[in-house]
């Protein structure tokens, strides 16, 4: 609450030296090409909903992505340059959830009405974020309970996550992670575009329609490597953010941390559980997600002979592959190759 309170002040401080300053801007912003001003502006917050809206908006929009390549999505935060981007956009586009909280306090403090604003968790059903067994996130603690007859018996209390301390339920916010999901984001974001820019409508229609034939073909090839798995089981020596993905495809999963876990190291309760899942079910692969050390994927697959290997959540990606284009669907495909592999 206290890094939100400080972005929203940070934002009025921006505000009032930009109104001192309005007076000279005028005629920097009168001496725009005629085609810089026809361009949309869209700020995306990290990297699936910027690469959905360069798919879709093409050359017909400035499209800025906040997070910078190769950083982590959930330690970001907001400069007063990303602030001013914010604030200057057409169209803004982030996830929401427990990491974007400070979105909603800055939004709450400007003035959004000549923005357009698309919430990607607003595009799609939304689920609890979920601890499963051998998860890191519950914590056990030990107590007495009084039985009926008055006597006092010895129990292990397991404290749930949100219901148990009296917080809010906290949903999972990776809604992008599966394809089916992403096609009703792109569909949100190719109709707002086209109501913001009407004479390219049909451009935008056009190319998102190109688009999602593009993810139905991926949703169709995890399909069928889901259909023709000897298992259907994932393991990942990290955080879990595939919530989406999982339920997708009717995918059991065991993994180290919940999506959003600020948590590095798990008990010895949580790696063994998982050691013996690996061993029990003679699972062949250990995932781990991008920009991890995989220092606990490599510690169970010395303890298993489970090969380890990269399932891109596509949070971000590297500089190079930023450089080189690297988009939503290179990353996916490359999950389809490698799930195939986990599931043989």
């Amino acid at each position: 609450m206290r890094k939100n309170a400080i972005i929203v002040l940070l934002y009025l401080v921006i505000i009032s030296v930009l109104e001192g300053c309005s007076k000279q801007n005028i005629t920097s912003k009168e001496n725009k090409s005629s085609d810089e001003s026809k361009k949309i502006n869209i700020v995306a917050t990290i990297f699936p909903q910027y690469d959905f809206a360069r798919q879709i908006a093409g050359d017909k929009a400035d499209i800025t992505m906040l997070l910078s390549p190769g950083a982590e999505s959930h330690s970001y935060d907001p400069s007063p340059q990303d602030i001013l981007k914010i604030q200057n956009c057409d169209m803004f586009l982030y996830v929401g959830g427990e990491s974007d909280e400070w979105i909603d306090d800055l939004l709450q403090s400007m003035d959004t009405s000549k923005m357009t604003v698309i919430r990607l968790m607003d595009c799609v059903d939304i689920v609890e974020e979920e601890i499963v067994e051998g998860m890191e996130g519950e914590e056990e603690v030990e107590g007495k309970e009084v039985k009926e007859d008055g006597t006092e018996e010895d129990v292990d209390y397991v404290l749930q996550q949100e219901e148990a301390q009296g917080q809010e339920v906290e949903y999972d916010e990776h809604v992008w992670t599966s394809p089916k999901n992403a096609i009703r984001i792109v569909d949100k974001i190719a109709e707002t575009l086209g109501d913001i820019d009407q004479m390219n409508q049909e451009f935008y229609e056009m190319n998102a329609k190109d688009y999602v034939k593009c993810l139905e073909q991926l949703d169709q090839e995890f399909k069928e490597v889901v259909d023709n798995a000897a298992r259907h089981i994932i393991v990942l020596g990290d955080r879990f953010p595939f919530r989406y993905f999982a339920d997708a495809y009717g995918l059991e999963y065991a993994a180290a941390f919940p999506g959003c876990s600020t948590e590095t190291e798990p008990s010895v309760a949580t790696i063994t559980y998982l050691v013996d899942k690996i061993k029990e079910e003679q699972i062949p692969v250990v995932f781990y997600i991008e920009f991890s050390n995989h220092k606990i994927a490599d510690s169970i697959s010395e303890s298993t002979g489970a090969k380890t290997l990269l399932l891109h959540s596509c949070h971000n990606i590297s500089k190079d592959d930023f450089d080189n284009g690297i988009t939503y669907l290179d990353l996916m495909r490359q999950n389809v190759d490698r799930l195939k592999e986990a599931l043989k």
